[in-house]
């Protein structure tokens, strides 16, 4: 009852979130995905903080799931921009991109739009906000042919 309960709050929220996210195919594997982001990101002179690799986490407690990882960049002077706006903004950044593969086996890039970010913050008229929409597309485009 309580796992049902579970499910039902999480498929809810699920629901009055999607909004907030873009989601994308990818023609490539999740692994060719993450590289192809990975390269994108450097080229463009943005830093990489991290990829994490929920597969591998899940095995190493004896679980599995679908392949998913999540790639972790940011410009650090749009991002301070940003933060010397409303500093509350700093739990949503660096920027994170979520790939996995859905339970179809096909291969999804997901992302939360930066428009929320002005919407949850203190961040009405930002200039970095309209870039950020801008490279996110072009940068999850590229990843995904």
């Amino acid at each position: 009852m309580k796992f049902k309960l579970f499910l039902i709050g999480l498929v809810s929220a699920t629901i009055l979130n999607a909004g907030d996210y873009v989601i994308k195919s990818s023609k490539n594997s999740v692994n060719t995905t993450i590289s192809k982001i990975e390269k994108i990101v450097k080229a463009k002179g943005m830093s990489i903080f991290g990829i994490i690799n929920h597969r591998a986490n899940a095995k190493k407690i004896g679980s599995d799931m679908q392949e998913a990882k999540l790639i972790i960049f940011g410009n650090p002077k749009l991002g301070t921009r940003m933060m010397q706006r409303d500093i509350r903004v700093g739990i949503d950044l660096p920027i994170r991109i979520l790939v996995y593969k859905d339970f179809d086996g096909k291969t999804k890039i997901e992302y939360l739009k930066p428009k929320v970010l002005q919407e949850r913050f203190d961040l009405a008229g930002c200039v970095v906000i309209p870039k950020m929409t801008k490279a996110l597309d072009m940068i999850t485009t590229k990843a995904g042919s």
